[in-house]
């Protein structure tokens, strides 16, 4: 079959990857795309969040299955137009993608399947936001409603940093109408990790887990980013809780969406803090994280597309996946003032070198060619992927991968795995 990946991120990449190692598949095609997928297949130029362009260029180039990376293609309803127009498509539909383009939909879907989650409140006005915080001490979460490229959840564990947070959503807007409303959540105690599963509309396979860290700076301090590394598996979600969370969060979700007339297909994404061997759910995401895709993926030794395949249809018939004895943990290299403004257009050099790396994958993300060779383009440039028998050894693999590679002011993080090296 032929397939096209809609995205030109790191998780793109990854899942364009996987998938071309597929013997079920002919040709993979990528929109956009980005350099490092070029060497994959036809990167093709385009919007990916254009429903009527997605399902134009899908005709012209005979796709059988076309893989959704980001959430904005899920929001703007190209799955819809593809399901309209009888072309498989592995993501859901723009009503169940607003469990992510939603936070509001997201928490109230929560309540309602019974899902373990933080108490909150939903605000539209500041000044009785500012009036609710004042009245309590403790920690906040001010989230905004809409999509904000994994920036739109911030942590102010003191009643003044959720006061600016509450002045900065609603009064400076400075997240646009992503702000219009905002939910003011209880702040929690222990660890995060992702956990997601692949999902039919009715059951679902749950992949390993991953642990992400979200802040730009070692020790877990400066702002929230889209994502400065993750690693896979990880020992704070042991089976007992994988297994609990299928039962109590993915299963109740996908009947509650069934019933509501809008089948989840796709992967969901529940963003979990633990604490010992309890947990509440943070967040879900409709689609594969970001840089969490980059270190799962390298670690499946199945075929995905079956199940990518299947998800599209809306019938699981694989069982399990199976997984490399591996580990696996990626490094984010960001440009200089990321999450903030950053300058673009460094040549990226050490990217030769590291190719011949055993065990060093580099996933692009936000690069693009040019007279001088591949630049750096985004804020988060690259994903350097180490494997190991030990996740130390896939540690000592990124790192040594990441200190051949450079460009002006690129940066990343060093202590990506503290929680389980």
């Amino acid at each position: 079959m032929n397939v096209m990946v809609l995205g030109g991120g790191g998780r793109e990449h990854t899942l364009a990857w996987k998938i071309v190692q597929s013997q079920d598949v002919q040709q993979v095609f990528s929109l956009p795309g980005n350099p490092g997928m070029t060497r994959l297949g036809s990167c093709i130029p385009g919007d990916p969040a254009d429903p009527s362009e997605v399902v134009r260029i899908a005709r012209d180039f005979g796709i059988d299955l076309v893989v959704v990376g980001p959430e904005a293609p899920l929001a703007s309803g190209v799955v819809d137009a593809l399901n309209k127009e009888k072309i498989l498509a592995f993501g859901p539909n723009a009503l169940a993608a607003m469990l992510e383009s939603s936070k509001i939909y997201a928490k109230e879907a929560m309540v309602e399947a019974g899902i373990p989650t933080a108490n909150y409140v939903v605000f539209e006005d500041s000044m009785e936001a500012k009036r609710y915080v004042r009245a309590r001490s403790c920690g906040w979460v001010v989230k905004a409603d809409g999509l904000a490229a994994g920036k739109g959840a911030l942590v102010c564990p003191t009643t003044e940093e959720a006061m600016d947070a509450v002045v900065s959503l609603l009064e400076k807007r400075s997240l646009g109408v992503a702000g219009d409303r905002i939910l003011i959540e209880d702040l929690l105690e222990g660890q995060e990790a992702s956990l997601l599963a692949l999902c039919d509309g009715r059951d679902c396979i749950l992949l390993d887990a991953a642990q992400d860290h979200k802040r730009a700076y070692e020790n877990d301090t400066g702002p929230n980013t889209g994502g400065m590394g993750a690693y896979s598996p990880t020992p704070v979600v042991t089976d007992s809780i994988k297994e609990l969370a299928r039962e109590k969060v993915f299963l109740p979700l996908l009947d509650l969406m069934l019933h509501r007339g809008c089948p989840f297909r796709g992967v969901l994404y529940a963003g979990l803090m633990l604490n010992q061997d309890q947990f509440q759910v943070l967040e879900f995401n409709v689609r594969f994280g970001d840089p969490e895709t980059q270190a799962l993926l390298p670690r499946i030794s199945s075929d995905l597309v079956p199940y990518l395949h299947d998800c599209a249809r809306g019938k699981l018939t694989c069982e399990r996946i199976e997984w490399s004895q591996k580990r696996a943990l990626c490094v984010v290299m960001a440009s200089g003032g990321y999450p903030g403004d950053y300058e673009k257009g460094f040549p990226i050099r050490g990217l030769e070198q590291v190719e011949t790396m055993e065990d060093v994958i580099v996933f692009h993300a936000g690069t693009r060619m040019t007279q001088e060779g591949i630049v750096n383009w985004g804020g988060r440039v690259l994903g350097v992927t180490g494997l190991g028998h030990s996740l130390q050894d896939a540690k000592n693999r990124a790192y040594e991968a990441t200190s051949i590679i450079h460009w002006n002011g690129s940066f990343y993080r060093g202590d990506i795995g503290w929680q389980a090296v």
